[in-house]
């Protein structure tokens, strides 16, 4: 069984303004009919809670379609900021892409 997996990588400052397009994004690609969907965030530098809400929502959506929503390659800013709001319990994350292909891809083949 092979699933559908589409990789976003934003990158700069996620605020609201820069969630918002990634929702709008991650809206689109639902649509498509992607069954995995990764964000790799290593091109972020910084997170604020606009942003924060932003992937909040993001995993709402996801979730309504029965899609799976991973994280990829955050930094130490964010993942801080993931352990204060508890988010490292709502979002897996893994290292980066090839932690994601070696963990979660190579279960589900």
């Amino acid at each position: 069984m092979s699933l559908t997996v589409k990789v976003i990588e934003p990158a700069g400052i996620l605020d609201g303004i820069r969630g918002n397009q990634l929702r709008r994004e991650i809206s689109d690609i639902l649509d498509s009919g992607v069954e995995v969907l990764l964000i790799d965030m290593k091109q972020v530098k910084f997170i604020d809670s606009s942003g924060l809400g932003s992937l909040v929502s993001a995993m709402q959506l996801v979730r309504n379609t029965n899609t799976k929503l991973f994280l990829c390659s955050i930094n130490d800013q964010v993942r801080m900021l993931f352990e204060l709001t508890k988010m490292d319990r709502i979002f897996r994350v893994f290292l980066d892409q090839d932690d994601f292909h070696s963990q979660f891809l190579a279960v589900t083949e």
